[in-house]
């Protein structure tokens, strides 16, 4: 299906005024044990000051949180160190989020500490390069080629949020339920991953439209897909596998963050 209003939504973007654009989605802070959670906080950290020293930016394509949920005058507790490394980082680089499915109730404050905010997708120009950014769970609320699910729509919907905040009026309330949820419906998709739907919507997205590349993550399965009229690229986890897309030197890769190394390093998908 062709989709009209994606080609004509190119946004400028000052993610493009660096040495290149990191890229990565599906942290999911929040969502482990302590120790986990302290792992992937401490190796975002790590990864974010690498992106400063070598003049980088980044776009967190959604899912940094495995639940977040904000109240007025309330911040939610978790990834504070993150977010306190990307507000610094903000300062003086460039930043982009797009919200994903565990994500996405925000009042303002990603916006606050710099981060360009974006609830559905962006298109970018990116050195001529047409990218199609996104979480991947869908693409809006009315494109039917990868239509937002219904439960979703509800839970993003303005009047459900406000009558949410009103049952539960403290935010330890309305978070603790958020969470119970979260790791719910983690179980229940647990090992139940399903690649073949995203590979067939961006195949039909590429050989359609003007879009050279798209890249997304939602179903955690690190991926190329290479073909003759364009590029899909799913970014994986990084609270498992640790891959992230990086653009410089005019192309993107798929790569992993080591740590111990501090280096960028090409991944091998096995998909």
């Amino acid at each position: 299906m062709a989709l009209a209003t994606l080609t004509d939504n190119f946004l400028g973007s000052k993610l493009t005024d660096s040495n290149g654009i990191l890229f990565l989605s599906d942290a999911h802070l929040g969502g482990f044990s302590d120790a986990k959670n302290y792992q992937i906080e401490t190796e975002l950290i790590a990864l974010i000051e690498y992106a400063e020293n070598n003049n980088f930016s980044i776009a967190v394509l959604g899912d940094l949180f495995d639940y977040w949920m904000e109240y007025k005058n309330y911040v939610p507790p978790v990834g504070k160190k993150v977010l306190a490394k990307f507000a610094d980082f903000s300062t003086t680089h460039s930043s982009l989020y797009i919200t994903g499915n565990h994500d996405n109730w925000t009042q303002g404050y990603f916006n606050k500490i710099g981060f360009d905010v974006e609830p559905n997708y962006r298109l970018l120009n990116i050195e001529g390069k047409r990218t199609l950014l996104l979480h991947g769970d869908a693409i809006g609320e009315d494109l039917e080629n990868l239509k937002r699910p219904l439960l979703h729509r509800i839970l993003r919907n303005k009047n459900f949020v406000k009558w949410y905040k009103r049952v539960l009026r403290t935010p330890q309330k309305g978070i603790q339920v958020m969470k119970k949820y979260s790791r719910f419906t983690n179980y229940l998709t647990s090992g139940k991953t399903r690649p073949e739907a995203l590979d067939k919507w961006s195949k039909s997205m590429l050989q359609n439209n003007d879009i050279d590349f798209i890249i997304c993550g939602h179903d955690h399965v690190p991926r190329v897909q290479k073909y003759n009229f364009g590029t899909y690229i799913n970014l994986g986890t990084f609270y498992h596998h640790k891959t992230l897309v990086i653009y410089n030197n005019n192309e993107f890769q798929l790569v992993y963050w080591n740590r111990n190394k501090n280096q960028l390093r090409p991944f091998i998908t096995q998909y």
